[in-house]
């Protein structure tokens, strides 16, 4: 698993999002952005998560930050994630692994003694020129704006 590490430059990217709409990076030029990566769509963990970074949006906005949640998701299993915890920002369907690829968060996991290849959970921070300012590995899921906040 080759993780894009502080100072990397993000390479470009275009997915879709929750609704069918086309997102790239380039969207985002000149913007903070938090990229934040999950296993899977309505499960306990993930939605854990993308609610605290919800319940905090309106300060990491005023903090200057746009977020991306992605996961390898359909649109539509996307779009009911989005659609019930009313989620403020868009939500990747990155299926074919085009984004999760370019982060490098594709990789060998464990649960339950079984090994197996899948999305790490992880958040990246990246500034206006595309190149990341922060890396958060070991992500908190209930207290996850904390973090990006420190």
């Amino acid at each position: 698993m080759n993780t894009l590490k502080i100072g990397d430059k993000v390479p470009s990217f275009t997915a879709k999002d929750q609704n069918g709409n086309t997102i790239s990076l380039d969207d985002y030029k000149g913007k903070k952005l938090i990229v934040f990566f999950y296993p899977k769509a309505s499960t306990p963990g993930c939605t854990a998560e993308a609610c605290n970074l919800r319940d905090n949006y309106k300060e990491l906005q005023t903090e200057g930050y746009e977020l991306l949640g992605v996961s390898a998701d359909s649109e539509a299993r996307q779009a009911k994630f989005k659609d019930k915890y009313k989620f403020p920002f868009p939500l990747l369907a990155d299926e074919d692994h085009t984004v999760i690829n370019a982060f490098g968060v594709w990789g060998p996991k464990k649960f339950m003694g079984r090994e197996y290849d899948g999305i790490h959970r992880k958040t990246f921070v990246v500034d206006g020129d595309a190149i990341v300012t922060k890396v958060i590995d070991k992500v908190k899921t209930k207290d996850h704006a904390a973090q990006l906040l420190e």
